[in-house]
């Protein structure tokens, strides 16, 4: 890692000497590179990950003693020690100890060890590997020793190393030989990372640096924003181009300096110094040695270093610059700062008037409350009140103008109460985040409101002012209005009327309390309405009214908290005041097939606002194991089978809200809802159709429940709401749960039978994206049939589904591919496909940065290849295809790999293809995979090394690659199909001698007896041929010894 660091260190200041690793964007990502490396190390290589430095790695740390805690280490003094210790002096592996200036450091003595010290720093990774890496710039020195240090030029030590061990006598195998071949893994791994970051640095190093014509524009003008005469003022007198000419590609220097990179030339004039001439390159920017009067050219040649920022060049060549650009940078940051601080005043000033305000009104509604005032009705006092309030917000309006935005800011921040501290938590996938940020729409002018909006304000100041019985009338006067409408709302918001309705909650009144919550429970319905609720305190009081023996009350709190639970912080409110737990009570109601009576009736409404109630609050993950806990499965089980649709629809969003959570999925299908589920897909009702239908979807994930939908005789009726092509939701949740029961082979039997493919390909034109995802899924599951695979092109579905692989929907583009790779197992498909240049689009796919979308395109390619009628020439044909496709063997997903591995077996049955990708280097990429332990993996790269082994020396170079010992580990796979693919590849290996004493010494002669007996003719044969060419070999070297 010495060089990488070395050149990290450059991009530090001068200050630092070059000793420190600068903070930017690239250093950050070598850094985490570098942590990624170390953590890992010890697991991919235990042995060498033990080796002890040949002297600590030690650095100034960030860490604590407190941070070394538990039985691994203990404090001897002011030291903190590992007990774990290493070598003959039983040093320990890590010391974290005081320096003479009584500063920590930290000292450590293998490459675990550093691993177990990052795990301990947690946070502070990134600052304590770059002071472990300024303080040790060669690590390579510290670890293998001062003969490993970085040279420039060229370093033959590892060299030198290796003929060391060459040369010590084969038959000494001792316990210092053993010790040197270990370092040499190590040294040679960590060479190979330092030169592969190396690399990487240089990359991001060279794209983060580069100048273009634009950003010299920009910079130039910017300075000249700056210049002028006043030497106390301005920066510089002036800056400049040499020329206004300006070429197509925005450059300004001629067309022969445009080749070496340069854009422009600058003439700068400072105060102090003499004009001088920069020359803003691709490189950055440096002076030039300036005019030369006998040529009347500029002299090209550079007369300082390069920069990659024109002011620090500048501050370099003039002093006054320098002075002049820092106070500039000081006077701006002043004048903005004053600005600030004169604006936040102001508001303050504002809210803390209206916060007393506020308070005042509270209190007085309370204190009014408390006492029964009598009503005073000065109905003609108030129309003059109303009169001068007109005039006087037409005065404010017209002084002090404010936004939209800022009204509502200041509104709502005036009216809030502090919050108490939310704990962490965390919400389901399914929650909406829109009504985070909600902006409040005020109507601009008071001269518009209409003649309610007075009205309101009226009723609200009795309900202030009156005794219990004019606080009933105004209540039933209020509930006259239409409380829908958003003028209404914010009328009783704006005069402080939800703090008093709130306030009655709180009464002993009944009257009053159903009163304010039929209020409240339709004007909840607005965002704002129901975040100034919560602002207020009124869902902990509506929780506590969820105990209140009225049943009326009861079933109104549940529904007000059903619409305020809305967003994230009520949720979590209602469950930290265990309104979860009394929700979920409310649901014990009467038995469902009692008879119909007025009491019962009550019960049922309950139920169903107690419903309501936990299906806003099942959003949160949190709530949905509080629900879970207190019971909530069997009760909803036992309202599924109500009568009552009203009931259902929230009982059944409730369910599929849940359904994403592996513990409710299994009880709806252990609680028998199941089948309920699948009766009410036939209801009338298309809400509580496409709740069932979606919670069907969510559940289908197991093999159990589509086996029961199946059952049940759930299949038709999804396919039945395939119909309803103008309900889009309806349509998203049939086709989803249509898709997930398409898994099972015998449903995709059933859904033939009724026609559904015909029906699904009808739905891939003209709908949301929601609902393409899902059709393309179910299509590709029904594809894995192959007469489907005719249906879908008879109905016309193969041209759609290419059309859809230019989309940028990644859920879409996964389904897509898959549903098309199976489509192309057809060969009268593969030739519309083909046509449509479907194959070209996949391969494109291979671009894309999700891992997903690169696995399903490489899987999808395989039957491409397989199936066109010229598939060589096809693949030879994208331009640039083959490198790309090997380069994904860099790939880090397991997925990703095996699909390009599979490809690969198929591009390489060509020979021409075959030896581009062996230019390309596939050989010791495909070798590097080889110690995999996932058996899919293997498969199919143990396939393409046996297609691979057919080209020039490939079969020698996977041999050098040490890629033959690891495939006879393979044979222990209890994977079939591993088998028979490791026995060809080792076949086509065992055609080189040296593979062949390789593979014997492996111990791969007994595993490949017992599979030449097996059914498989295929294994047999590549066995046999492997172990025919071990035996050839054999007898070949005992007639030599004998001739």
């Amino acid at each position: 890692m010495g060089q990488t660091i070395a050149r990290a260190r450059k991009s530090a200041s001068a200050a630092d000497g070059g000793s420190k690793i600068a903070y930017n964007s690239a250093n950050e990502t070598l850094l985490n590179k570098i942590i990624n490396w170390a953590s890992t190390y010890s697991g991919a290589h235990p042995e060498e990950s033990k080796l002890m430095f040949k002297s600590p790695m030690t650095w100034p740390s960030s860490l604590k003693i407190d941070d070394f805690s538990g039985g691994a280490f203990e404090q001897r003094g002011d030291d903190m020690v590992s007990t774990e210790t290493i070598g003959t002096d039983n040093l320990p592996v890590i010391r974290f100890h005081k320096d003479s200036d009584g500063l920590y450091k930290l000292s450590v003595l293998t490459i675990a060890d550093l691993g177990q010290v990052l795990n301990i720093a947690k946070d502070r990774r990134l600052e304590e590997t770059r002071a472990c890496l300024e303080a040790n710039p060669d690590p390579l020195s510290h670890i293998a020793g001062d003969r490993f240090s970085s040279v420039s030029g060229e370093d033959l030590s590892t060299y030198r190393y290796m003929e060391e061990i060459m040369k010590s006598p084969r038959e000494q195998v001792d316990e210092e030989a053993e010790l040197k071949k270990l370092t040499l893994k190590l040294v040679m791994h960590v060479q190979k990372f330092d030169s592969d970051l190396l690399k990487e640095f240089a990359e991001a190093v060279a794209s983060a640096s580069r100048l273009t014509a634009t950003l010299v524009e920009q910079d130039v003008n910017l300075l000249k924003e700056f210049c002028g005469d006043d030497e106390d003022k301005h920066v510089l007198e002036d800056i400049a181009f040499t020329t206004e000419h300006k070429f197509q590609n925005g450059c300004r220097s001629p067309p022969w300096r445009q080749i070496n990179g340069d854009i422009s030339y600058i003439e700068v004039k400072p105060h102090d110094e003499d004009p001088f001439f920069v020359t803003a390159s691709t490189t950055g920017y440096f002076v030039n040695k300036g005019w030369i009067k006998e040529k009347n050219d500029l002299d090209y040649e550079p007369a300082s270093d390069v920069n990659a920022n024109l002011v620090e060049l500048l501050k370099m060549k003039s002093a006054k610059f320098a002075e002049l650009i820092v106070q500039q940078d000081l006077s701006m940051q002043e004048a903005s700062k004053e600005d600030t601080q004169e604006k936040d005043a102001e508001r303050e000033k504002e809210l803390e008037q209206r916060r007393r305000e506020e308070e005042q009104q509270r209190s007085k509604g309370r204190k009014d409350h408390k006492k029964h005032l009598e009503p005073t009705l000065t109905w003609i006092a108030d129309e003059k009140e109303d009169r001068r309030r007109k005039a006087h917000m037409k005065e404010e309006e017209k002084k002090s103008p404010k936004t939209k935005h800022q009204k509502a800011r200041m509104e709502s921040r005036g009216k809030s109460k502090t919050p108490y501290e939310e704990d962490s938590f965390s919400e389901s996938s399914s929650e909406s985040e829109e009504e985070e940020e909600v902006l409040e729409r005020r109507q601009e002018s008071s001269s518009d409101l209409p003649s309610d909006y007075w009205q309101i304000q009226k009723l609200v100041k009795y309900l202030k002012g009156g005794n219990q019985t004019a606080t009933i009338i105004a209540l039933c006067a209020m509930r006259d209005f239409n409380l829908s409408q958003e003028t209404i709302q914010m009328a009783i918001r704006d005069v402080g009327g939800l703090e008093v309705l709130i306030n009655l909650l709180d009464t002993e009144d009944i009257k009053c309390k159903i009163g304010s919550l039929n209020i409240l429970k339709y004007i909840s319905k607005n965002a704002q309405i129901r975040r100034a609720i919560a602002d207020l305190g009124g869902l902990q009081t509506m929780v506590k009214i969820l105990r209140d023996p009225n049943k009326e009350l009861k079933a109104l709190a549940a529904e007000t908290i059903a619409n305020v639970a809305k967003f994230r912080r009520a949720r979590r409110t209602v469950r930290q005041h265990g309104g979860i737990k009394k929700l979920v009570g409310l649901l014990d109601c009467a038995p469902l097939n009692s008879m119909s009576t007025p009491e019962h009736n009550k019960d049922v409404e309950v139920a169903k606002c107690g419903a309501m109630a936990l299906w806003s609050c099942s959003k949160s993950t949190k709530n949905k194991k509080a629900m879970r806990k207190a019971g909530a499965i069997p009760l909803l089980a036992r309202l599924l089978k109500s009568v009552h649709e009203s009931m259902l629809i929230p009982v059944v969003g409730t369910l599929q809200e849940c359904a994403s959570e592996p513990s409710y999925r299994l009880a709806i299908r252990t609680e028998g809802m199941v089948e309920d589920l699948v009766a009410n897909l036939k209801s009338e009702n298309p809400e509580l159709q496409m709740h069932c239908a979606s919670a069907i979807f969510k559940c289908a994930e197991e093999k159990e429940t589509r086996d029961l939908v199946k059952k049940y005789g759930g299949l038709h009726p999804m396919v039945n709401l395939l119909n309803n092509v103008d309900n889009k939701e309806l349509l998203a949740a049939a086709t989803g749960a249509i898709w997930k029961c398409a898994i099972s082979a015998e449903n995709v039997q059933k859904f033939q039978e009724l026609k559904a493919i015909d029906l699904l390909v009808n739905l891939l034109n003209d709908q949301p994206e929601e609902v393409l995802v899902n059709v393309v899924g179910a299509l590709g599951e029904c594809a894995k049939d192959p007469p489907n695979r005719a249906q879908i092109r008879k109905a016309g579905g193969i041209s759609p589904l290419v059309q859809l692989l230019t989309g940028t929907n990644q859920a879409l583009l996964i389904n897509v591919t898959r549903a098309v790779g199976q489509c192309a197992e057809e060969p009268d498909n593969m030739a519309i496909i083909d046509r449509l240049d479907g194959v070209r689009l996949l391969w494109s796919l291979l671009k894309n940065q999700n891992t997903e979308v690169q696995a399903s395109a490489a899987w999808a390619i395989c039957p491409c290849i397989e199936n066109a009628k010229d598939a060589g020439e096809m693949v030879r044909s994208f331009v640039g295809g083959l490198e790309l496709i090997v380069s994904l063997l860099k790939s880090e997903d397991q997925e990703v790999l095996a699909s390009v591995c599979a490809a690969i077996a198929n591009i390489a049955k060509d020979e021409e293809n075959l030896a581009v990708i062996t230019d390309h280097g596939v050989v010791p990429m495909l070798a590097k995979l080889t110690n995999t332990t996932d058996d899919r993996l293997r498969r199919h790269l143990a396939e393409a090394i046996a297609r691979c082994c057919s080209w020039g020396n490939n079969r020698v170079s996977f041999g050098n690659e040490k890629a033959v010992a690891p495939l006879v580990y393979y044979l222990k796979s209890k994977d079939k199909q591993v088998h028979r693919s490791t026995a060809r590849a080792l076949f086509q290996l065992s055609k080189d001698p040296d593979n062949c004493i390789t593979m014997h010494e492996a111990g791969v002669v007994k595993p490949l007896m017992e599979m030449v007996g097996s059914a498989d003719t295929v294994l047999q044969e590549a066995a046999a041929g492997c172990i025919s060419n071990i035996r050839r070999l054999a007898l070949a070297n005992e007639k030599a010894k004998f001739s």
